[in-house]
């Protein structure tokens, strides 16, 4: 076992995990305290240290607000339960799992961004323990990054001070963390040649700024998001991009300045941290968690981190085109039109689709107004993924891409259904750490569900055997089936007959306007 490694500022000393035959290293740093003069600047490389680093802790936790304070809030009850868990501007640091025994075995590589709308979230969190991935022969890695007023605030004070790189901090964490993955993770056993990024909701977009960024051309070779799209949507919300121009992020600095009576950068960064949070909570309208009306700033165009809007970049094929993997929950994210009559509905399909509309009709319109938005109700995530790959299909036909859509029981008294993020227990095969009663069923669902994902860790094709040497459910590549596999139905793979009228009238739709 690797239990000693030197890394490029220093050596590095980890600690047997639950399973002695994985070690984990957590609270490698990987930047500089991004403190200080450093507060709002590009991540800069971490000190060298003399002797043996402790890697046996995870680092605290970025500033947000203080988690595990609402009973109320699913959340809360789920993993952020600690009020206490350390909290620091100086949190950039990554973690790693690893089963190698010897630096020359050239495991592939799975590094992964948490979520939580870019505002809240940490590697700490008890879902994301990387043993279980990393006893099927994965180097896991799992990086911190800046968030809210600290990762994405914006200013014109920030632009003269450093046009190159004025905003999206957090990102550029991300990237340099990746950066560091790239050059040191071959002291883990790791491959550097095959390296995955994936994450999920604000993680998973994350991933799709990483997958259109210029700045991580050849650091990464396949990619996951989950939960991280929504295209279209009905009552004039389209949330394919968001993200931000540079002057639109300017101004929401200004306006935060304002509101928080800050009079310039230079006093701004004289500010404590927690004082800072205190007032981006207030300007925000965080109150116990995220939800409608809070102001989460998304990321910006910036011209150096993003070049354009990611979804619409992926959908004409300006990324890197790497095999990709998607996924979201099967009761997450559906919308409905918000009519009252056949007369608004009609409206509506004219207001938003134009020449197209009668189109849109003749795939929704059924003998009541209920049955017409029931037919006319889609999800958002999963057309998000079709738009995607049915892009790359124009242009590298061969190209295998891998949607599903998790549907396994959520057991426990808040009957919560497929809630979004419910698929990270399983994902990470993390059930034990969770309070929910899960029984066989849900351990066999989750060995399953982290067996396909470690398979397209591995090679870029998630099907193969179980741990028992029986075959798993085939999955055929999107270009195949069209379909999604559906994670916890005896069908497994959903045929393309699956897909409603509705979401392939919008699939052809939104591509037509690329």
């Amino acid at each position: 076992m690797i239990k000693e490694t030197r890394v490029e500022n220093g050596v590095v000393r980890g600690v047997a995990a639950a399973d002695p035959r994985i070690i984990s290293y957590k609270g490698i740093p990987f930047a500089a305290p991004p403190v200080g003069a450093l507060r709002w600047k590009a991540p800069q490389p971490a000190a060298d240290w003399q002797g043996v680093l402790d890697c046996t802790r995870f680092a605290p936790i970025s500033v947000q607000c203080k988690p595990g304070t609402d009973p109320d809030n699913i959340y809360t009850r789920e993993w952020n339960v600690d009020p206490d868990i350390p909290m620091s501007e100086d949190s950039l640091y990554l973690n790693v799992w690893t089963p190698a025994k010897t630096t020359e075995e050239r495991l592939p590589v799975f590094v992964w961004y948490f979520g939580g709308g870019l505002v809240e979230g940490n590697t700490a969190e008890m879902e994301f323990n990387g043993e279980r991935l990393a006893r099927r022969g994965i180097v896991v890695v799992t990086i911190n990054y800046r968030l809210n007023v600290f990762g994405f605030l914006a200013h014109p004070e920030l632009t003269a001070e450093n046009p190159d790189f004025p905003t999206n901090f957090g990102h550029l964490d991300q990237i340099f963390g990746l950066q560091w993955v790239k050059r040191n993770i071959a002291a883990f056993g790791g491959d550097p040649n095959n390296i995955t990024i994936g994450g999920q909701s604000a993680g998973g977009r994350s991933v799709q700024v990483l997958l259109t960024s210029p700045l991580t051309k050849d650091l990464f070779h396949k990619a996951i998001v989950m939960s991280g799209i929504r295209y279209g949507g009905y009552g004039g919300v389209n949330a394919h991009g968001l993200n931000r121009t540079l002057s639109q992020a300017e101004s929401d600095g200004e306006d935060f300045f304002a509101h928080a009576g800050i009079k310039s950068l230079e006093e701004a960064r004289k500010l404590d941290a927690q004082v800072l949070i205190e007032k981006f909570r207030d300007y925000a309208g965080i109150g116990s968690g995220l939800g409608p009306g809070v102001k989460m700033w998304s990321p910006v165009i910036d011209g150096k981190v993003q070049t354009g809007h990611f979804s619409e970049m992926i959908i004409k094929n300006k990324r890197h085109m790497v095999p990709l993997m998607m996924s979201n929950t099967s009761t997450e994210s559906w919308d409905s039109p918000r009519v009252n009559s056949m007369e608004e509905l009609e409206a509506l399909a004219q207001e938003m689709f134009g020449d197209s509309a009668e189109k849109f009709l003749e795939a929704v319109k059924a003998d009541t107004l209920d049955e017409s938005i029931k037919n006319a109700t889609f999800c958002p995530m999963e057309l998000g993924m079709r738009l995607y790959f049915e892009a790359t299909s124009k242009v590298r036909p061969e190209l295998d891409n891998w949607g599903a859509v998790f549907d396994g029981e959520i057991p426990g008294w808040d009957n919560p259904g497929t809630f979004h993020s419910s698929d990270l227990w399983f994902v990470f095969e993390s059930l034990a750490s969770c309070w929910r009663p899960f029984t066989g069923k849900h351990y066999d669902l989750a060995r399953h569900v982290s067996n396909y994902v470690s398979n397209f860790i591995k090679s870029g094709n998630p099907n193969g055997q179980d741990i028992d040497g029986t075959p798993m459910a085939e999955w055929k590549p999107y270009r195949e089936a069209k379909g999604q596999m559906r994670y916890g139905h005896p069908s497994g793979q959903l045929p393309d007959s699956s897909v409603t009228p509705v979401t392939k009238f919008m699939t052809d739709y939104y591509l037509s306007q690329y």
